[in-house]
């Protein structure tokens, strides 16, 4: 069984959720990308438009009913900055402690929150407050997640890459620029959202932003830009931590990485390191070594410490998403080591994985086992609180979703069983969403939305997921489900 106090809920990213009726927020950097004529043609995005979406911002109120006669008590909820500051903050004044290239302390005083307060979209502010008070109100538990992608145009515009074939027309990869307005950014929101706050994440899987936001594929550009959001959190965390006492953590995109022959644990433990535990050694150890073995040939950066006590124990909490695994072997790559195709996330859509397991529509392997072997991994290394702050699947028709809802619970269960600190589940999604590039063609929720009516559909998938709340725990009556190779 699940402990006294465990939190069952589910997630949700502005971008994702919130359009689809009124008040379209067209202001931020992947609402450009996702109307930009040269994606659509090339297939970048899938020319589904996010103001066409499950519409949460007017209809939060029906979704939070879904999620309490689901028996949910928790939700993590994304904040838009660009619907905060659809104007740039760039003129306001703040403290910066710079030591070479790091950025090692911001600190925005009073002065430069009451003008960040003058420069905020009140009626965005109103609206956010409306949403986390009617979750205040059903008794839920809640954590407010700061950054899911998107930026602000007055940041990042990909317009201006429009047409070039060697530019991203996407990114964000938090240069000191952007760095500097998202700790501005956090110590707004941390000053006018603390009473709804129960917990902070500073961002949502940073690692899938710094592999992608830019073309530069070296080994020195890539651990310059995994340090940057690093830096980034940790810059956020001290602002947050100047208007609230409530624990701030970060979300990370994890997949179960495993060598492809079974046993090659030095392998196991390298590529582990080099794309998980090194950003995490950044903000809880203050451990840059990593960083500097990586640039040390690369004539563009400077060395850092090798200890960086601005960025160490800069974390409460940490937040594990987590779909499938990632099998690997080494190869004569940059990094020494490659995934395999045919497993995990790399293993196809409307195919068995070579291992013969079902998978999502996006592709995914169906491996609940790596939730547990995720967790366990986690907890081993940092023994810090930890929450599945996403698990599910794309699966229009609901074949395979009950069926994975009580197999990764199950796991979720037997970390907590042999000692993991887990204290909540929040599942992806509650509803329908628009999926970045794939837009609207993969279906996450455990409840449906027709697009064109915003009509909620009850899928069979949430009432396993109402039955095993109910139960606290995967009940006896579906335990043979966890022993099948789905």
């Amino acid at each position: 069984m699940f402990p006294e106090g465990f939190k069952f809920g589910f997630s949700e990213a502005g971008f994702q959720f919130e359009m689809g009726l009124s008040d379209i927020d067209s202001n931020s950097d992947w609402y450009i990308w996702s109307h930009d004529p040269r994606n659509i043609e090339k297939h970048y995005v899938s020319g589904d438009f996010p103001e066409n979406g499950p519409a949460y911002w007017d209809m939060f109120r029906k979704d939070h009913d879904y999620a309490q006669f689901i028996g949910m008590n928790s939700a993590r909820i994304g904040i838009e900055w660009s619907r905060i500051f659809p104007e740039s903050t760039e003129d306001i004044q703040v403290e910066i402690v710079r030591d070479g290239d790091a950025i090692t302390a911001i600190t925005v005083p009073e002065a430069a929150m009451k003008k960040l307060e003058e420069r905020s979209n009140r009626e965005s502010i109103r609206h956010y407050m409306e949403i986390f008070s009617d979750l205040k109100k059903r008794g839920f538990y809640v954590v407010i997640n700061l950054y899911h992608w998107t930026v602000p145009r007055w940041l990042n515009d990909p317009s201006g890459n429009s047409g070039k074939e060697k530019e991203w027309a996407i990114g964000g990869c938090f240069d000191d620029r952007i760095t500097v307005e998202f700790a501005k950014y956090a110590a707004f929101i941390g000053n006018t959202f603390n009473s709804f706050a129960d917990r902070w994440s500073t961002m949502n899987e940073p690692n899938m932003v710094f592999q992608g936001c830019s073309r530069d594929f070296s080994r020195g550009g890539f651990s310059r830009r995994k340090r940057n959001f690093a830096q980034a959190h940790a810059r956020a965390y001290d602002a947050l931590k100047q208007y609230s006492t409530k624990d701030v953590g970060i979300i990370y995109a994890n997949g179960d990485f495993q060598p492809l022959d079974g046993t090659d644990v030095e392998l196991k433990d390298m590529v582990e390191f080099q794309m998980r535990y090194s950003f995490f050694d950044a903000i809880v150890k203050g451990d840059l070594r990593w960083y500097n073995d990586d640039i040390k040939d690369d004539t563009r950066f400077s060395s850092n410490p090798e200890t960086r006590n601005d960025m160490k124990g800069h974390l409460d909490w940490i937040g594990v998403n987590y779909y499938s695994r990632d099998v690997v072997e080494r190869s004569s790559d940059p990094s020494g080591w490659r995934i395999v195709l045919g497993f995990g996330h790399a293993t196809g859509e409307g195919v068995k994985s070579r291992d013969g397991r079902s998978t999502s529509d996006t592709g995914w392997e169906i491996y609940p086992e790596g939730i547990y072997n995720v967790l366990m991994s986690y907890h081993n290394r940092y023994h810090m609180p930890m929450m599945i702050t996403e698990n599910g699947m794309a699966d229009a028709i609901d074949q395979y979703r009950p069926k994975y809802v009580v197999s990764h619970l199950y796991n979720v269960e037997r970390a907590i069983a042999d000692g993991a600190n887990v204290q909540g589940y929040f599942h992806w999604a509650l509803t329908d969403n628009y999926e970045w590039g794939n837009g609207f063609s993969k279906r996450f929720g455990l409840i449906g939305v027709d697009l064109k009516t915003k009509e909620r559909e009850l899928r069979p998938s949430s009432l396993v997921m109402k039955h095993i709340i109910e139960n606290r725990g995967v009940p006896k009556d579906m335990m043979w489900i966890t022993g099948l190779k789905i």
